[in-house]
């Protein structure tokens, strides 16, 4: 049976990945001088202004919005003002508030604990939020994850470079790509459409463009044996010079999709960055991603999806699903999942250390598959088996 999947990806420079990047380095920062802090950081970019809002919860004395957020904008390369947005003249704006103590009293005091059903003391914690998680791991890629994405991610990845080596100075920060990939019998076949958009200056031109991205992105990150035949198209609307937040307003959490898995399975809702460890849409998808990771290496199946939900206040999860598509004994690999992995959110902080200020990292190309990250070690493979 003949399927095709597309996955897309943004560059560091895409409006709402340069709100995701504000909101994760105001969040390590916190990190950075209480570990214990409770922080939910939204973003919003705009021609000329970048407005930081949110709900935060921290003995630290003082973080300097100002100064990170501006960091931020210069690190992604906004340092030009013709570009409509640049980390020296844009307005920062600060609208952050403390964490309502609704919600701070079911994360420091649990159902269990008020309930006085404590086992033990990771008991104590509930989950900052209800929802619906997701991991998942498949055996397309070295990296455990499916291929669409990980070739979008490489994409855009390769723009960045890119621009940043100068080996393409045309390049500005804003860009996004796409691939189509065909699966015959589950297993991918060949790249059907590659779909590369990259803001550049306006003396490129068109040749220069798609010679030089052709060349020195697409064909180094797309194996010429799935490219053979592909429908390659570059800047398809004919001209992107107005780019980043002075083409279109960036908001914090808008990219889910990409920092998942491309819309290979489904995804709860709840996007990640600027949130610490306590909101369980972040750490508990990060932790159902090394479930699953585990999982499949531990050889229980070659694919296998996740969801875990969580009621807000509650420690422990109210469900366990696994899926495996057919690879493997559902109901064997959610049994032993069970054994070996523990979702209570005190729990999933501590295996991971997700009190740590390693948030930057995560932000662009993607959460997952990232060699660098807690949540994608292998060492749960021999518990497993």
């Amino acid at each position: 049976m003949l399927r095709t999947i597309s996955s897309e990806s943004v560059t560091e420079g895409h409006p709402d990945k340069v709100c995701d990047y504000i909101a994760d380095s105001i969040l390590d920062a916190a990190l950075e001088k209480d570990r214990d802090s409770r922080i939910a950081c939204e973003v919003a970019c705009a021609t000329g202004l970048c407005v930081v809002l949110g709900e935060f919860d921290t003995s630290t004395d003082f973080i300097d919005v100002q100064q990170i957020a501006r960091g931020a904008i210069k690190d992604v390369g906004y340092v030009d003002p013709e570009l409509g947005f640049d980390y020296k003249g844009c307005a920062v704006l600060n609208a952050i508030n403390g964490q309502s103590p609704d919600i701070a009293q079911g994360v420091l005091s649990s159902i269990e604990a008020r309930g006085g059903k404590i086992e033990s003391e990771l008991d104590r914690m509930g989950a900052g939020d209800q929802g619906m998680m997701f991991g998942y791991a498949c055996s397309e890629t070295p990296e455990l994850m499916p291929m669409p994405i990980t070739l979008a991610h490489g994409l855009t990845k390769a723009l960045t470079v890119a621009r940043k080596s100068g080996e393409l100075p045309f390049l500005r920060p804003d860009g996004k790509a796409m691939v189509a990939l065909d699966y015959e019998n589950g297993a991918p076949t060949r790249v059907r459409t590659v779909v590369v958009s990259a803001q550049h200056s306006e003396r490129a031109s068109d040749k220069d463009i798609r010679d030089g991205i052709t060349d020195c992105v697409i064909k180094r990150v797309v194996p010429a044996n799935l490219l053979k035949g592909a429908e390659v198209l570059v800047n398809p609307t004919g001209r992107f010079v107005v780019g980043g937040p002075a083409g279109d307003t960036g908001v914090t959490g808008r990219k889910i999709i990409v920092d998942t898995y491309g819309g290979a399975i489904p995804h709860g809702g709840g996007a990640f960055s600027g949130k610490d460890a306590s909101k369980v849409d972040r750490s508990a998808s990060y932790y159902a991603r090394y479930v699953c990771k585990n999982v499949v290496a531990a050889g229980l199946c070659s694919k296998v999806m996740v969801q875990v939900g969580y009621a807000i206040g509650k420690a422990r999860p109210v469900s366990l699903f696994v899926d495996t598509f057919g690879t493997g004994d559902d109901q064997a690999v959610k049994a032993a999942i069970e054994r070996v992995f523990d979702f209570r959110p005190a729990a999933i902080i501590e295996k991971l250390g997700l009190k740590n200020p390693i948030y930057r990292g995560t932000t662009n190309y993607g959460h997952f598959g990232k060699s660098e990250l807690p949540w994608e070690r292998l060492d749960a493979v021999d518990a497993l088996r």
